[in-house]
């Protein structure tokens, strides 16, 4: 197994632990989970650049590599939940995880067919945005959980980090469906 597997791999380990970090109350629990998440991130930056540069592209890379982003992404979409961010989580969530389903169901179906559908440069959005939109909402309850704020101010936070999850729940859903257009041959619906 090469090296940018390899960080794949380790962004699957990782996400069970960033969620346990995130989840679990104890001082500091975000800035944790915000940290292990950052470097689970780069984990994803830093296997493809070195897979391009090294020409070390594998099968197992296009399909495995997204599906890790969406094990850490889901990760923290039901962490929010769980912590209880707001009924705009919940929605954005569904949305999030209705995509990843059917996309990942188009994957399993072209791999049936032989064929790896690698992520295009909106997946690469979509992945990039929810990223940067988790960083957000972890670094903003970090600051929010010392206190001290005042209730509008820290609604006002709640609000500017919901308004950026939207952004990125559309950009999702465009990603979703130009997936869908792009490979509509796997989606056979006779058998």
């Amino acid at each position: 197994m090469n090296l940018p597997n390899k960080l794949t791999i380790l962004r699957i380990v990782m996400a069970p632990v960033f969620l346990a970090l995130l989840v679990i109350p104890f001082p500091h629990h975000y800035l944790a989970a915000l940290l292990v998440f950052i470097a689970a991130s780069l984990t994803d930056f830093i296997d493809g650049k070195i897979a391009r540069k090294y020409n070390l592209i594998t099968d197992f890379g296009k399909f495995m590599d997204p599906l890790a982003d969406k094990m850490l992404t889901t990760a923290a979409f039901l962490g929010f939940i769980q912590l209880g961010l707001g009924w705009g989580i919940t929605w954005i969530t569904m949305i999030v995880l209705t995509r990843e389903f059917l996309i990942t169901s188009l994957r399993l179906s072209a791999a049936s067919a032989g064929k790896v559908i690698a992520a295009n440069i909106w997946g690469k959005a979509k992945t990039v945005s929810q990223m940067a939109s988790i960083i957000l909402v972890m670094l903003a309850e970090y600051i929010l959980d010392f206190g001290g704020m005042p209730e509008a101010a820290a609604a006002g936070i709640r609000i500017g980090y919901t308004v950026l999850l939207w952004i990125s729940a559309l950009l999702t859903v465009l990603s979703g469906v130009i997936y869908m257009k792009d490979n509509a041959k796997f989606v056979d619906t006779k058998k």
